[in-house]
């Protein structure tokens, strides 16, 4: 059986790596092109080919994020008001891990908000 602290850190974790591949694959794009930075996305392309193979399957990269923040919200949400060791020392990293937790799930949810509006919103708007 894993250890619950880290169960706490591990579900927010893959949430900001999902997050982070929004941002990279589809928001960054995104950016270059409406700032006139085509040069720049040119040679983030040729640097790392695979984004558009990642970019050609959007919805599928957010909808896995997506699914991966809303688990980890749920999780972090139960977990809130779990017990830490009765031991000071690893009660104080309980603690700091649970926080930890909760900086890095609302850092991975702000990261998506933003992949998805310059992915799907500010296309339409600019």
């Amino acid at each position: 059986m894993v250890d619950n602290s880290y169960k706490q850190a591990l579900l927010p974790t893959l949430s900001l790596f999902g997050s982070v591949s929004t941002l990279v694959c589809c928001a960054l794009p995104a950016l270059f092109v409406a700032l006139g930075m085509g040069a720049a996305l040119a040679g983030l392309v040729s640097a790392a080919p695979w984004l558009v193979a990642v970019s050609e399957h959007k919805e599928i990269v957010f909808i896995g994020a997506g699914v991966l923040l809303l688990i980890a919200s749920v999780l972090q949400w139960r977990a809130r008001n779990q017990a830490c060791p009765v031991d000071e020392r690893q009660a104080n990293a309980c603690a700091k891990l649970r926080k930890f937790s909760w900086i890095i799930l609302v850092l991975s949810i702000l990261i998506y908000l933003i992949g998805f509006f310059f992915a799907f919103l500010a296309v339409k708007l600019f």
